[in-house]
């Protein structure tokens, strides 16, 4: 099988071409430096010549509604109508479990119109949504700071390993068209306040985290970005050590070094406001 995978030289884009490369499919980085640009529409049809899948994991930084949504849906129908071309048959979408419940947020705007033009554009598909990397939330915790203060609410996240999402989009690259979304989210919830003070002190970031009330990240509420149907759930592993209960249930993490800055194959720490880093940036091939 002959896989072509969008931003493949990013954080899950490279695991993810290795990791089907060792199951013996023919599998293609598609990247700027590579000649693919997604944005502009160049390269597109040549690097899809012969492909039967294409897994989509780009990004974008812009937040805003507008930007987001036209770099999201702008990038996809390009790729869709390059698939019609050369007959790809599955189109494979990385995506964010709660965006549609999350929309205050312009990123998560825009990867819910992305998800529509997905499923819209005619050509068979599976949409994998993730709930937030562990390795995302030192970002989160940036995207909240104020005069060096993290001021965080106490809403529900539940972070899930890069590898698990991986693992979750080579078993759907490497399968049939679900022509549905599969959602994954990692095996503990943790209250955001909570979560993000263990983070900072495994990193040993003096940053103070205060409880705010209200919601962050675009939430509708305090469980918008959890997984509220069926979803698989990943074995792991936990984010760093600290216990929580929430409601009836208790919360504990594992070990810190499960847990390391975001991007970390950059020098550069990205702030945003909205956790992402189980998507790739379309403009930054080294992450």
């Amino acid at each position: 099988m002959k896989i072509l995978v969008l931003g493949g030289t990013g954080h899950v884009g490279a695991r993810l071409t290795v990791r089907l490369a060792a199951l013996g499919h023919e599998t293609v980085a598609a990247s700027r430096t590579s000649g693919v640009d997604a944005v502009t529409g160049e390269g597109l049809g040549a690097a899809m010549a012969g492909v039967d899948v294409v897994v989509d994991v780009l990004d974008t930084v812009d937040t805003d509604v507008a930007a987001a949504t036209a770099f999201f849906r702008g990038t996809t129908e390009r790729v869709l109508a390059a698939e019609h071309t050369t007959g790809v048959h599955h189109h494979v979408l990385l995506s964010v479990l709660g965006a549609d419940r999350a929309l205050a947020n312009g990123y998560h705007a825009g990867k819910v119109a992305q998800e529509e033009a997905v499923r819209d554009g005619g050509i068979p598909f599976t949409i994998v949504r993730a709930t937030q990397f562990h390795d995302a939330v030192l970002t989160i915790a940036d995207a909240l700071t104020s005069d060096g203060v993290v001021r965080a609410p106490g809403m529900l996240l539940q972070p899930v390993d890069v590898d698990d999402v991986v693992d979750l989009l080579t078993e759907v690259a490497t399968a049939e068209p679900a022509y549905d979304t599969v959602d994954l989210a990692g095996p503990d919830r943790y209250r955001l306040d909570e979560l993000l003070r263990a983070t900072l002190a495994a990193a040993a970031d003096g940053r103070e985290v205060v409880t705010t009330a209200g919601l962050a990240l675009g939430a509708d509420a305090a469980d918008s970005l959890l997984p509220l149907g069926a979803h698989r759930t990943a074995p792991g592993p936990s984010p760093p050590p600290c216990r929580e209960r929430t409601g009836s249930r208790s919360v504990h993490r594992a070990r810190s070094g499960d847990l390391v800055a975001v991007l970390p194959h950059t020098s550069t720490r990205h702030v945003v406001s909205a956790p992402r880093a189980h998507v790739e940036r379309q403009d930054e091939e080294t992450i």
